[in-house]
């Protein structure tokens, strides 16, 4: 079994022009169209060359005060205003400001078992798969672990 037969070739892009806000609604937004939590998107060019991936992670990790670690020490620290001051700042931020732009891709001809592999050894929940030097579609940990699963029911 290859990538090709186990990739979703509908998907969704971000550009590196969009804000995280926008980012965040298009979250939702396919969120609620497939009926499952959507939690990262690949970032493409203009012309559909992937230069990216934006995850919630990122974004959370962007929002993360530098020095949260120090928080239980500093008695007149006050959390919740400083993390709304946070909130308003990621509102004018870029996708392409904190998108992660060392992206593991694979081929259409990538086997099940290296996808898998990656997927362990990486922590990746989703995998670009590119041809030539375009997106072709997506391969999700979901997918493959049904696909397999499949076989062995």
């Amino acid at each position: 079994m290859r990538a090709r037969e186990i990739m979703d070739p509908r998907f969704e892009a971000l550009q590196p022009e969009n804000t995280v806000v926008q980012a965040v609604e298009r979250f939702s937004e396919i969120s609620r169209a497939l009926g499952r939590k959507m939690f990262g998107l690949m970032v493409t060019d203009g012309d559909g060359r992937l230069v990216g991936m934006l995850s919630m992670y990122d974004i959370l990790l962007f929002i993360q005060p530098k020095h949260v670690h120090i928080w239980g020490e500093m008695d007149d620290l006050k959390p919740a205003g400083l993390f709304e001051e946070l909130l308003g700042k990621v509102k004018n931020i870029r996708v392409g400001d904190i998108m992660t732009t060392e992206v593991v891709t694979i081929s259409p001809e990538t086997h099940v078992l290296l996808i898998v592999d990656v997927m362990l050894k990486k922590h990746i929940r989703r995998l670009p798969v590119i041809e030539g030097e375009q997106v072709v579609g997506v391969v999700y940990i979901s997918d493959v672990f049904y696909q397999l699963m499949h076989r062995i029911v």
